[in-house]
């Protein structure tokens, strides 16, 4: 073999065995075509669409209005995946800056709130960011402690594992920490899904984790829960999400274990 060769061919084997699996695109700036929509029947309308595609400063950006409450979900559903949104505020509040990506999403739109799908809460709302909440019929369990009065919930690692979810003591567990950027600046939100167990990142850093995923069902049981559809949702505050990008995984990065 020409030596020149056989040393082109050491130079790109370590490229190749370190390759990433494809990503996904799942906001692809230019339509939102791998997604539908969903307002309430019976909810207030819009005076302007909530969910399009605007061009800002040279960029494609998915703008939405949060002028009421709406779901952007996707068609499909994913398992075992990393997910990675940045997005930043926009000016116009209409009741809040208030939004979350929704995921594990299952049964039809209304269960939660009379809009969107069951589903886990990957909480995007100003000052709760990285928030956890039981969206409908979802659960899951979160080493947690009380607040001094003993009714709210927060992360805490090594925390008493604790259940959350419809007829259960809470369905929102807070953030272990606040890591959101000042209003007008880009966050980076990364979600790690694997089997029954999730991890919440806001800006690098871990603030929450989740597991043993389930769902309720009518008769109180509790059923396995590791995939479902992703919903992004309209609530209260205008936001531009530049870019919506999913890996498949199937562990966490060592760092987050």
């Amino acid at each position: 073999m020409n030596g020149k060769f056989f040393l082109f061919i050491l130079l790109i084997l370590p490229g190749f065995s370190m390759a990433k699996p494809k990503e996904i695109k799942l906001f692809n700036g230019k339509d939102l075509s791998n997604w539908e929509i969903y307002l309430s029947p019976s909810g207030a309308k819009p005076s302007e669409p909530l969910f399009d595609i605007v061009q800002l400063n040279g960029e494609s950006l998915l703008r939405i209005s949060g002028e009421v409450n709406a779901s952007l979900a996707s068609k499909k559903e994913y398992e075992n995946y990393h997910l990675r949104m940045v997005f930043r505020w926009g000016d116009k509040v209409f009741k809040q800056r208030n939004s979350g990506i929704l995921y594990h999403s299952f049964g039809p739109f209304g269960d939660g709130l009379g809009v969107w799908m069951s589903a886990h809460e990957f909480q995007l709302c100003t000052a709760k960011m990285g928030d956890s909440y039981c969206m409908g019929n979802s659960y899951f369990e979160i080493p947690a402690l009380k607040d001094a009065e003993g009714k709210n919930y927060h992360y805490a690692p090594g925390g008493v594992i604790s259940k959350f979810g419809a007829n259960l003591p809470a369905k929102n567990c807070s953030k272990l920490e606040d890591h959101e950027k000042p209003v007008g600046e880009w966050n980076v939100v990364d979600l790690y899904c694997v089997g029954r167990k999730s991890m919440h990142l806001v800006n690098g850093k871990v603030n929450m984790v989740n597991s043993n995923s389930g769902r309720i069902e009518k008769d109180g049981s509790i059923l396995p829960l590791s995939r479902g559809k992703i919903q992004i949702q309209s609530e209260g505050g205008e936001l531009y999400i530049r870019s919506i990008t999913l890996e498949k995984i199937s562990k966490f990065p060592y760092e987050l274990e």
